[in-house]
């Protein structure tokens, strides 16, 4: 199945979608040297596979095969940030300035799949990024389906909540989680069918639902918002990096979580978007220290 959308305003497919790819081999998302962009999905009607490419910002082409392939093509507007609007944001900044400047078709993905964001964002609990990356791609690979459809080699649908919930406890040491992680994971496949509700929720309701799982707090939560729901306002407290990050970026020194959030309020609601337009518009923090150890849990 295919279709065209041509939105009313310009939108970045790369960029829009660049949020939902977990890590460079991520098997559910691939980027084609022409900057299509493939990914899976397993959506309430079933698998699916389906390729973006964008002529020019003003159209977009979408091919979708398997079971789920309606289902995703009628949801393309809203992946693709329809729902989002800039209405009463002011950047007052002028490094906000150029960064809305340079990306004014950046938009809020909203993929409406609950689980397939919360599951990575759970592995994501407090470790590095590059063993959050290993382990959902070692466990998708394993527990996933092929993906139907002409799609790049290697692409896989991620697995059901019920595949989630049987994944033996060896399997998940082998891939590098923690206990508390896969505990997590499980309790949330469990509640899945509620959860995926959420996407219909007002989004101070879809926090507190997401939160009633154990092990998933306002970070967790948050970042399922920015995805599956396209939140331009939920901001990842407790993240390893963030309040340092916005710190140096608006006052020039790090800050804690409190501070972060009071930084934020004068963009509420579009305290998300601030955070992706300062990395759009290169604002790092300093380093002063070693990285955080990787530490390999499969030889414990």
């Amino acid at each position: 199945m295919e279709t065209v959308w041509r939105p009313g305003r310009p939108v970045d497919v790369r960029r829009t979608l660049s949020p939902l790819q977990r890590g460079r081999h991520d098997p559910t998302h691939r980027v084609d040297a022409d900057g299509s962009v493939w990914r899976t999905t397993l959506a309430p009607t079933g698998a699916a596979t389906y390729r973006i490419h964008q002529g020019h910002p003003g159209e977009i082409a979408c091919q979708a095969w398997g079971s789920g392939a309606e289902w995703v093509l009628s949801g393309l507007p809203d992946l693709l940030g329809n729902r989002d609007s800039l209405e009463g944001f002011e950047p007052r900044l002028p490094a906000l300035e150029r960064a809305l400047t340079r990306n004014p078709w950046l938009r809020m993905p909203r993929t409406k799949r609950v689980m397939e964001a919360l599951v990575p964002a759970i592995l994501e609990q407090k470790v590095t990024g590059k063993e959050a990356t290993h382990a959902f791609q070692h466990l998708v690979r394993r527990f996933g389906t092929p993906a139907p459809g002409p799609s790049p080699e290697g692409m896989v649908v991620p697995p059901s909540p019920r595949a989630w919930r049987m994944i033996p406890s060896w399997e998940w040491h082998q891939a590098g989680v923690q206990p508390f992680q896969s505990r997590t994971v499980v309790a949330a496949a469990a509640l899945a069918a509620r959860l995926e509700e959420c996407v219909d929720l007002p989004p101070h309701e879809a926090l507190a639902r997401l939160r009633v799982v154990p092990g998933v707090g306002e970070w967790t939560a948050a970042e399922v918002a920015q995805r599956a729901m396209g939140d331009a306002d939920a901001i990842s407290v407790g993240d390893y990096h963030l309040a340092a990050f916005v710190g140096w970026a608006l006052v020039g020194r790090p800050v804690d979580d409190a501070e972060l959030v009071t930084l934020l309020e004068p963009w509420r609601p579009h305290r998300q978007r601030v955070v992706r337009l300062l990395g759009l518009a290169g604002a790092t923090k300093p380093r002063f220290g070693p990285r955080m150890t990787i530490a390999d849990y499969r030889t414990l």
